[in-house]
C-alpha cells in the first residue's frame, strides 16, 4: 500500500507526516526508502530532518543524491542529519561535498560532518584540510599551533561562523604571526559585535602599527563604552603622539571608564598639550578618574599643573589627596615656593567652610604647610599685580621656559630677563630664586639685581 503512504506524506497535517516518517523508520522493508526519499523534499524542516535520519537505517544508494542536496538546506538541523546519514551510506561520492561542509557556520553541522568523514575513511589531504577538520571538531587552540596554514580557514570562520565562532576565530588569529592577520583584524572592527571588536583591537594594540590608527579612531565613537575604552588603548599604541588630538576629545566621554583610559593614555604619552584637559578632570565625579588624572599630570611633569594639584590636596578622598601630594613632588620638588598657585588661594579659603570634615581639615593643614594666614587671603591677594609698562615680545616664551624641566632652558630664561631688564618678570624671578638648581637660583638673584 505504498500509494497510501505517499498520499499521507502529501497531507497538510505536519503531525500526520511526521507519524508516517516515524513508522517508515521502524519498518523492515526496503521499500520504505522510496517514501523517505520523497519526504526529503517536505516543506517543513522537521520532516526533512526526520526522513534523513530514518534513511540512515537503510543505507540506500538512491538516497545519496537527495541527501547531498540537503547539505545546502537552510535549516542547520537538516544539514547535520544529512551529513550524518551520508556517513552511514559509505558512498565515497559524498566525501568532497562533506569536506566543504567542515566550515559550516553551525557547530552541530561541523561536528556531524567531521564524524561522517571519519566513517567514510577520509583523511585530510593537506594542512588546510587538516585545519578545517580541527576547527570542525571545535579545537580552535589546536589550529593556532599550525600557524599560517590556519589563517585562511580561521578567516573564513570569522566571516561566516556563528557569533561565538567568529569571536574564537578572531582570538585565534591574534595569536598567529602572519601578514594576513592585520587585514583580518581591520575587517573584524567593522563587525557589529562588541566582543569581536574588542578582541580585534587587542591584537592591533599589540601590533602597534601606525597605519591602523584611522580605522581604530572610528571606534572612538562607538556606542559601546567598552569598545571605546579598548579603542583608546589601541589608538595610543598605534598612533603614539599622532593619537593625542583624538584622545583629548575622549576626556569628555560620558563613561568614566573611557575618561580614565584616555587620561592614562595621555599620561603615558607624556603629552604636555593635554595638561589643561586633564586638569579639568581633577574635579570629576569619579574618584578613580581623579586619581588617574593626578598620576598623569605627575608623569607629564609640567609645572602648569601645580595649582590644580594643590587644589587636589583638599579633595574629599584620602587616596586622591595622597596621589596629589606625590604628583606635586614629582612636578616641582619645591612647589610650596611656586607662586603660580596664589590664584587658587581663595578657593582653598572657601574650603574651610565646606560641610565635609576632611575637606575643611585638609584646607587648614594646607594653609599651615604654606605658612599663610587664611584671614589675609582676599581676591586681591590672589590677583596678579598690574603691569606698569609694556611687556617685551619675548615675555610669554621666556616665562614659560622658567618652568621647563630642562635646567639649561630655565637658566637661559632667567639670564634673558636680566639682560632685558624686564620689570614685569620680577614676580617670576622671585619664584626662580627658589629653583631646585643652584645656578638658576644664583642667576635669578643677579637678574633681580640688574632689574632693580
Amino acid at each position: 500500500m505504498l500509494w497510501w503512504t505517499y498520499q499521507q506524506l502529501r497531507v497538510s497535517s505536519l503531525k500526520t507526516r511526521l507519524a508516517v516518517v516515524q513508522k517508515l523508520a521502524h519498518a523492515e522493508s526496503a521499500d520504505s526508502a522510496g517514501p523517505l526519499i520523497f519526504a526529503l523534499k517536505d516543506r517543513e524542516a522537521e520532516v526533512r530532518a526526520a526522513a534523513a535520519q530514518a534513511l540512515g537505517k537503510f543505507q540506500n544508494r538512491l538516497a545519496v543524491g537527495p541527501l547531498l542536496t540537503l547539505l545546502r538546506d537552510a535549516a542547520p538541523e537538516v544539514r547535520a542529519m544529512a551529513a550524518e546519514t551520508l556517513g552511514r551510506t559509505g558512498d565515497p561520492v559524498s566525501v568532497n561535498p562533506l569536506v566543504g561542509l567542515l566550515l559550516d557556520p553551525a557547530p552541530a553541522v561541523r561536528s556531524a560532518t567531521s564524524m561522517a568523514l571519519e566513517r567514510l575513511g577520509w583523511r585530510p589531504g593537506d594542512d588546510s584540510q587538516r585545519v578545517m577538520q580541527i576547527l570542525a571538531m571545535g579545537r580552535t587552540g589546536a589550529a593556532v599551533s599550525m600557524g599560517s596554514e590556519a589563517v585562511g580557514p580561521l578567516i573564513e570562520m570569522m566571516r561566516t561562523g556563528a557569533p561565538n565562532k567568529q569571536f574564537e576565530a578572531v582570538k585565534a588569529l591574534g595569536q598567529i604571526e602572519d601578514p594576513r592577520v592585520k587585514m583580518a583584524m581591520l575587517e573584524a572592527l567593522r563587525k557589529n559585535n562588541p566582543a569581536i571588536q574588542i578582541a580585534a583591537l587587542g591584537t592591533l594594540e599589540r601590533q602597534g602599527d601606525e597605519s591602523n590608527l584611522e580605522a581604530v579612531e572610528k571606534l572612538l565613537k562607538n556606542s559601546n563604552p567598552s569598545v571605546r575604552g579598548a579603542a583608546v588603548e589601541t589608538a595610543m599604541s598605534c598612533g603614539r603622539k599622532k593619537a593625542v588630538p583624538a584622545l583629548l576629545h575622549m576626556l569628555k566621554d560620558a563613561s568614566w571608564e573611557v575618561r580614565q583610559s584616555a587620561v592614562k593614555a595621555l599620561g603615558m604619552l607624556g603629552a604636555p598639550e593635554a595638561v589643561a584637559g586633564i586638569a579639568e578632570l581633577l574635579t570629576d565625579a569619579d574618584r578613580d578618574v581623579r586619581e588617574t588624572a593626578i598620576s598623569a599630570l605627575g608623569r607629564i611633569g609640567d609645572r602648569r599643573a601645580v595649582p590644580h594639584l594643590v587644589l587636589a590636596l583638599i579633595d574629599l578622598e584620602t587616596t586622591v589627596r595622597t596621589a596629589a601630594a606625590a604628583a606635586l613632588r614629582s612636578v616641582d620638588h619645591n612647589w610650596e615656593k611656586n607662586q603660580s598657585f596664589r590664584l587658587i588661594l581663595p578657593k582653598i579659603k572657601a574650603a574651610l567652610d565646606n560641610p565635609e570634615y576632611w575637606v575643611r581639615h585638609s584646607a587648614t593643614k594646607l594653609f599651615a604647610q604654606l605658612n599663610i594666614d587664611p584671614a589675609s587671603v582676599t581676591e586681591a591677594t590672589a590677583a596678579p599685580k598690574p603691569e606698569t609698562e609694556p611687556r617685551h615680545p619675548a615675555f610669554p616664551v621666556l616665562a614659560d621656559l622658567l618652568f621647563d624641566r630642562d635646567r639649561d632652558l630655565r637658566l637661559a630664561a632667567v639670564v634673558a630677563f636680566g639682560y632685558l631688564q624686564e620689570r614685569n618678570a620680577v614676580t617670576l624671578l622671585n619664584a626662580a630664586v627658589q629653583d631646585t638648581d643652584l645656578n638658576v637660583r644664583l642667576a635669578a638673584r643677579q637678574a633681580l639685581a640688574d632689574i632693580q
